[in-house]
């Protein structure tokens, strides 16, 4: 164990001199865009192309970021952004890509983009995020905590966060706070300062897809690889099995609600916005924290966000206060406004250990939770439907909408309905399949009540019904 506190006055993440011309493939995904958003700030030159052009990519272009739509070799070739030094693409990419050809031909380097994350990471005090569970909050609540305790945190987040103006990236000093994504095998590879370590599933695992893991064993391999190359590791203590795969670490703290955690949540005091709890460390009691998020698992994400202000030497209380202030990042727990007095939240809980938090969270405010459910990806849901029937059944009532492929090809006999069924089967006295989200649109318009929660919920386009409903812009 550990208790060593860590400066952050040194850079946190510089690249090589000179400027480059950097070209992002998919730069309107958030994590490429927040990798723009980086580089420029640190004085490069960025373009990027994506598929479709979306708001974000608009913003990008509104911050002199040049933008084409489509992927082809002339990006490369004819140079209409001048001349390109570094391509940066996802594992997801395949090698024959025009563009990757095209990078070759012009003898252009070819950096995948865990190699640009791993490069920010090692510019120096730095702290990665990982887990298959609450990686965005976490590490939004970190760098917002960390900016409210007195240090200049950078950030690289997998959503937009009010506190950096909408952004998903912050520019700063130090140190350097970033969401690592285990549906990228590289990441395996990489090293950071403080690994926090939130949990581990079996999600992004099956199937033959470049963003999946053979089997749920290899991907916990690979994050006992990435924690055993962090400088410390600070796991959560609430996990089942969790500490089993810091073996390796060089240093293992603990958070959470487990009497022998190291930084501790105690007396916690739900209420319907959130919830109040005490911090210790060690038995030290070192001061109140509050989320402004309903459900436990936010307190334990809080709960990490104060452990690493104490562990860089932060001012605990204003760093607290920030947290308390946190509304949280997009698509998590985000409200959106209100229809005949019901609240209307978005959440991007998608599988059935996030959809069961999402429930338990409703639950937490006191009102009537009415969940609008959209089932992620045929291959998750054959794996999962029942369980993801199991963590819906605390809602007082679930609307069902089809499952959004994600460019997956359908699977005989994989249908929402399945979820549906198993939930009747079960006693579940007000579960709906809708086919038409036009009609469910409608019933909810006629029967929403002062008291309801709302709760549009899953990673597709489910957003969009909450937008609707409240009746503001996509």
């Amino acid at each position: 164990m550990t208790d060593s506190k860590t400066s952050a006055a040194t850079s946190s993440s510089s690249l090589p001199l000179p400027p480059l011309h950097y070209h992002l493939l998919g730069i309107g995904g958030i994590g490429m865009s927040a990798f723009a958003r980086l580089l420029v700030a640190r004085g490069h030159r960025v373009s990027g192309c994506d598929e479709h052009l979306t708001e974000l990519t608009a913003q990008l272009v509104h911050e002199g970021i040049p933008v084409a739509q489509d992927h082809d070799a002339s990006h490369i070739l004819d140079e209409p952004f001048g001349k390109v030094d570094v391509v940066v693409a996802s594992e997801a990419v395949p090698k024959t890509h025009p563009e990757l050809l095209a990078a070759r031909k012009v003898g252009a380097e070819i950096r995948p983009r865990m190699a640009l994350l791993g490069e920010l990471l090692r510019g120096g005090p730095s702290v990665g995020v990982i887990g298959t569970h609450g990686k965005t909050t976490t590490t939004s609540m970190i760098a917002v905590a960390l900016h409210g305790a007195g240090l200049d945190p950078s950030a690289f987040v997998g959503g937009k966060v009010p506190e950096f103006g909408g952004s998903n990236a912050r520019v700063g000093s130090g140190p350097f706070v970033a969401e690592v994504d285990e549906s990228d095998r590289n990441f395996a590879a990489l090293h950071c300062d403080t690994a926090v370590f939130t949990n581990a599933e079996d999600d992004h695992v099956g199937g033959n897809q470049s963003t999946y893991w053979a089997t749920v064993e290899e991907q916990h391999a690979a994050f006992a690889r990435f924690v055993g190359q962090a400088n410390r590791v600070l796991a959560c203590a609430d996990w089942p099995g969790l500490l089993s795969l810091c073996q390796d670490a060089q240093a293992t703290l603990t958070y959470g609600q487990a009497e022998k955690a190291d930084y501790r949540a105690t007396n916690l005091r739900p209420d319907e916005e959130g919830t109040s709890f005490t911090v210790s460390h060690r038995g030290r009691v070192l001061g109140e924290g509050r989320v402004g998020l309903p459900g436990v698992h936010n307190v334990l994400n809080g709960l990490a966000a104060l452990a690493v202000v104490d562990l860089y030497g932060g001012d605990f209380q204003q760093g607290a206060a920030a947290l308390a202030a946190f509304q949280g990042p997009g698509r998590r727990w985000q409200k959106i406004g209100e229809l005949n007095g019901a609240l209307i939240i978005d959440d991007y809980a998608h599988n059935a250990t996030k959809v069961a938090a999402a429930v338990q969270a409703g639950r937490q405010t006191g009102r009537r939770v009415r969940v609008v459910f959209q089932p992620h990806r045929y291959l998750r849901t054959q794996q999962s439907w029942p369980k993801l029937a199991d963590a819906l059944m605390q809602a007082d009532e679930v609307l069902l909408l089809d499952i959004a492929a994600a460019s997956e090809a359908p699977i005989e006999g994989i249908h929402a309905t399945l979820i549906s069924d198993r939930m009747k089967e079960n006693g579940h006295p007000d579960i709906t399949y809708y086919p038409d989200r036009a009609a469910m649109l409608l019933h909810l318009r006629d029967t929403a009540q002062p008291r309801d929660l709302i709760v549009t919920m899953g990673a597709g386009d489910v957003w969009q019904v909450s937008r609707d409903l409240a009746g503001v812009p996509r």
